[in-house]
């Protein structure tokens, strides 16, 4: 079984109630290999009243999923990493062809993936209450955790494994039903996926997937229906206040894991190598395409001409290609608008004076290919600073003191990921406590973890997902006052 085989035909349709069945209206749209612009397949096209459905479907088992023993529910997503862990080829050819990145890259995801599964495992029977002498005496204070109840999920094309299971599994583990709806550049991973728990034995109705181009349609007809409890987004922050807005009538629980520009910081005492190589990650992970992904270099002037320099030699240096194929490094974007917005921002920096120290040329042929970049003497109001950029470039500018560097790296609109580099421990914590951010790396270009949580703060959203927080978004709290006698 490869790629492809992971979903027969019939796993091709939404999921609703256990069972597989095409959309009402027997509707279909292609999902498209961004590598040539050809037709993987195609899948079911849902409408409202087909998300209805879903949503029916898992209010139904809603309450005989709650009474679930933890422990049955933690053996569902132990069984579930263990197989996702062994069919790792397979979901890593499945997610390279939908979504463009390389295989090894999309062997990095599922083991990030499949690592929620089992974190929250270990999670779903350690969930507890209290219980105290309230502190005049007299009664005794209880509190319960509960599941929220009903979930709606919406997932992006750019880690199509891994942001499902960052929210499916403490939803399974808190005793929560959900209805997901996946990008519709990139259904098929989550259609495999759902395949996947079903298999190991998550009983019908806990999950339900409507995959859909009519994502404003759906997303309206559920988030309007009172028995909704929660929604979860990963994706723009403009959805995103669309989503919170029309999450207010029903007063929903509300996550919101929304768009970054993250500061990469260069100090003048830094091991440059190191931040180099950190760069590399931080920059090229999934080829540029991530809230994470280092936006803008901020750079001390002192040893701005050396990372630019290596920078640039290690960008050169790696190949594009399709992600399928040995030796690339680089697949291509997810689509046509996707290159010409990085290509826009690109030329409009050029425009602003920066240098360009290699690539800033749209990759010729089909597939949708834009080079790695190094830009220098990038204008720090220039729209590449301000705009989340969403691909393989990397603007530099250079600053003189610490201050500058806090000053310039908190200026922006976002709060989700930062990166510093500096070997004075001192300067390390005055530096994190003063950014604006709610995931800050030092000397690492990698921060996502599955025990850490993840989010942010301003437009980048609230709420976190992993970690012992992760859990709590799932859950209500109720407190009982018992009489002492």
């Amino acid at each position: 079984m490869t790629g492809l085989d992971l979903l027969p035909p019939d796993r091709r349709q939404l999921l609703i109630g256990g069972s597989w069945q095409e959309a009402a209206g027997g509707e279909r749209f292609d999902v498209v290999d961004p590598a040539d612009g050809s037709v993987l397949t195609t899948v079911a096209d849902a409408s409202a009243g087909d998300a209805m459905d879903a949503l029916d479907a898992a209010v139904a088992a809603q309450a005989d999923w709650a009474g679930t023993a933890p422990r049955e529910r933690s053996e569902i997503l132990r069984r579930a990493f263990e197989r996702l862990t062994a069919q790792a080829d397979d979901f890593a050819e499945l997610m390279s062809l939908e979504m463009g990145k390389t295989v090894a890259e999309a062997k990095g995801e599922l083991t990030y993936g499949a690592e929620f599964f089992r974190w929250y495992a270990e999670e779903a029977v350690r969930i507890h209450g209290r219980w105290m002498q309230a502190p005049a005496g007299g009664s005794r204070l209880l509190t319960i955790k509960k599941p929220v109840g009903p979930c709606f999920f919406v997932t992006p094309w750019n880690f199509p494994l891994a942001m499902g299971t960052r929210k499916i599994g403490p939803a399974i583990a808190a005793g929560c039903t959900m209805v997901i709806k996946p990008a519709a550049q990139t259904p098929l991973t989550m259609l495999a996926l759902a395949g996947l728990l079903a298999d190991v034995g998550l009983p019908d109705g806990v999950l339900n997937i409507v995959t859909t181009t009519a994502a404003g349609e759906v997303g309206e007809a559920v988030m309007s229906d009172d028995r909704l409890r929660k929604v979860s987004f990963t994706g723009s922050t403009g959805v995103g206040r669309v989503l919170v807005r029309q999450s207010a009538d029903q007063l929903l629980r509300v996550s919101m894991e929304l768009g970054g520009n993250a500061p990469f910081v260069v100090f003048e005492d830094a091991d440059v190598d190191a931040a180099v190589d950190g760069a590399m990650i931080a920059k090229m992970r999934n080829m540029g395409e991530a809230c994470t992904s280092a936006n803008r270099f901020l750079v001390h002037a002192s040893v701005a001409s050396e990372f630019a320099e290596k920078l640039g030699a290690r960008m050169g240096a790696l190949t594009v290609g399709r992600g399928q194929d040995e030796g690339v490094d680089v697949g291509p974007l997810i689509d046509e608008k996707a290159v010409e917005s990085v290509s826009q921002l690109v030329t409009d920096a050029i425009h602003d004076g920066a240098t360009v120290v290699t690539g800033g040329t749209v990759s010729e042929g089909p597939g949708y290919f834009y080079p790695p970049t190094v830009l220098v003497d990038v204008h720090p109001e220039s729209a590449i600073n301000v705009e989340e950029i969403f691909g393989p470039v990397a603007p530099i500018t250079t600053f003189e003191s610490e201050d500058e560097a806090i000053r310039r790296a908190n200026d922006t609109d976002y709060g989700l990921a930062s990166y510093v580099y500096t070997r004075d421990l001192a300067r390390t914590i005055r530096v994190a406590e003063s950014l604006d951010f709610g995931m800050v790396g030092i000397n690492t270009g990698l921060i996502s973890n599955p025990a850490a949580p993840f989010g942010g703060m301003k437009a980048s959203g609230f709420g976190r997902e992993g970690g012992f927080e992760g859990i709590e978004e799932y859950l209500e709290t109720t407190y009982v006052a018992l009489p002492a006698d």
